[in-house]
């Protein structure tokens, strides 16, 4: 890793401070101070062994060590039976000189040596290094991990977990497999949606075959050098033959295998080349595996993807609610808790691993910060808009502003939950009411949501004749929904939509809203005078008070 010009500074002031505080050491006086009377009687008893004068202090060394007088108190005669040595500011010069030569010998002997035999001294001690110093920029040190993660430590992924078995099961015990004439594939690619748990997947994976675990990312073999890429996909692949059986594990492959247009031979394209003769010269006794992971798999080159290379596809989708039971559990294992796993299930549609474990602690966080003893279900109420839209300063508003927005989010709410549109509680300062997911639906429940996204505007034009510009982001989604309704389900009155279509959809769509609005005029006051209380309500409140009037 290249130095920086800040810790070259830092470094090179470190060692002058240290040099500085060496030569204080070693020049600074140490001597005794002594009176005539003992210098006489160390003189006259032959204690001394040698005698140095300097313009202030005469020095007397002797066994017990170093001892001085003034100059002034002592006489020439005193020394008749000794050899008197002058010294003199060049001998301190020389000291010091030879001092800094051997520091300098000594720093040149030890990248001599660092150079001759590649170590490298770290904080541990002088380690053996795979890559010389003399190695040109780019270079990289392949190590091996053993991964820690166990498929215990995985919830929700039973599924995955059998397709997987296999291949655990084979580099266990290659023997059985090639035996019987079989071989397994020499590649297999995760595809899912981002946080799903793919790497973490890998990683079991290796645990469970106990076997070395090489991590890269797609995105480290795209070099602006020519010919880097590829020179460190040959490492990465060397070094795993060398150590097999092992597994190789390639995060975000879309990164560096996307397909290949032929107009120009760049240097992405020349790593993918270098990825796909690797994967080719896999012999069947090499005992090394590919596993690639990316949410991406249809701008992946055809080559990857055909028999020989990643043959074999796992697809991890979004946990189910069972599922979510599943990982929840595990990371409500060392929280403290007093609610029902099902419930927090039942209001995380949509989310994946990581949000599912960032929802837990957030919650257990804000446990603590209110210095509860339990994570309760009120806890995860208030931090999943955070972590599923992110925390955002609350707008101060004005008073004629603050009623348009109660009025919007009353409306919202009671069309969400007229519909039983998924949310647990709405607060004055949400700007979503519920998550987008990528899942089949009835056009009813596309027309619902449409609905509740047009309440708010429905509402504030019934009551204020105008509305304002904070419905830009659901009005926005709401006519992605009618455009995608016309022009890729074919829900329009025909397959093929007619223009205006959207338009005529949209039309009715709020005409339908505002007749639902207006036969609940005591339900959205209600709501509306909660929100400007308490500037919260839940789902349940909201029903209760629909339900009275149906």
């Amino acid at each position: 890793m290249p130095i920086s010009k800040t810790n070259r500074i830092a470094l090179f002031s470190s060692a002058f401070i240290i040099i500085a505080l060496i030569l204080f050491a070693l020049l600074r006086d140490t001597a005794t101070p002594v009176t005539l009377e003992e210098a006489t009687q160390m003189l006259s008893e032959k204690e001394v062994t040698k005698v140095v004068i300097s313009k202030e202090y005469v020095y007397l060394k002797t066994k017990k060590g170093y001892f001085k007088i003034a100059s002034t108190q002592v006489t020439p005669k005193m020394f008749v039976d000794y050899k008197v040595e002058v010294q003199s500011s060049s001998q301190i010069l020389i000291y010091i000189l030879s001092f800094i030569l051997f520091l300098g010998g000594l720093s040149l002997f030890i990248r001599f040596l660092q150079n001759r035999n590649g170590l490298k001294f770290t904080t541990k001690g002088i380690e053996k290094s795979s890559v010389s110093s003399s190695q040109s920029e780019g270079d990289c040190v392949v190590e091996a991990t053993n991964s820690e993660i166990s498929f215990d430590d995985i919830g929700g992924i039973s599924d995955v977990k059998i397709e997987l078995e296999e291949i655990i099961d084979f580099m266990k015990n290659p023997k059985r497999y090639k035996s019987f004439g079989a071989r397994m594939p020499r590649g297999v690619l995760l595809v899912g949606p981002p946080g799903v748990g793919k790497t973490m997947i890998a990683k079991a994976v290796a645990h469970a075959a106990d076997v070395p675990f090489y991590y890269q990312s797609g995105a480290s073999f795209v070099q602006i050098y020519v010919g880097m890429g590829a020179k460190r996909v040959h490492e990465l692949f060397s070094a795993a033959k060398k150590n097999a059986p092992s597994i190789i594990f390639i995060d975000e492959i879309d990164a560096v295998g996307k397909k290949r247009g032929g107009e120009r031979s760049d240097e992405r394209e020349g790593t993918l080349n270098q990825l796909l003769t690797e994967m080719d010269g896999f012999e069947g006794s090499s005992g090394v595996i590919v596993v690639a992971a990316t949410n991406k798999i249809d701008v992946l080159d055809s080559a990857l993807l055909r028999a020989g290379r990643f043959d074999r596809r796992v697809f991890v989708e979004l946990p189910t609610k069972r599922e979510r039971e599943s990982i929840l559990m595990k990371y409500l294992e060392k929280v403290p808790h007093d609610l029902d796993v099902k419930v927090v299930a039942n209001m995380t549609v949509g989310f994946n691993g990581a949000a599912l474990a960032a929802l837990v602690n957030e919650a257990a966080l804000l446990s603590l910060r209110q210095n509860d003893f339990h994570v309760t279900i009120e806890h995860f109420h208030q931090v999943k808009d955070k972590v599923m839209f992110g925390k955002k300063k609350l707008q101060m508003l004005s008073d004629k502003q603050k009623k348009y927005r109660i009025t919007y989010q009353a409306a919202k709410a009671v069309v969400a939950t007229y519909f039983d549109l998924p949310f647990e509680k709405l607060m004055l300062s949400n700007e979503k009411l519920t998550p987008t997911i990528d899942e089949p639906f009835m056009k009813s429940e596309l027309e619902a949501r449409v609905k509740m996204l047009l309440a708010g505007t429905v509402a504030c034009d019934i009551k204020f004749n105008e509305h304002s510009s904070s419905s830009k982001n659901d009005l926005i989604e709401a006519k992605e929904i009618v455009f995608k309704m016309c022009h890729d389900y074919g829900m329009a009155t025909t397959l093929l939509p007619k223009e205006g279509e959207q338009e005529i959809i949209l039309k009715r769509l709020y005409d339908e809203c505002s007749n639902l609005i207006n036969s609940f005029p005591s339900v959205t006051q209600e709501v509306e005078s909660i929100l400007f209380e308490r500037e919260s309500i839940s789902k349940l409140e909201v029903k209760k008070l629909v339900d009275a009037v149906l």
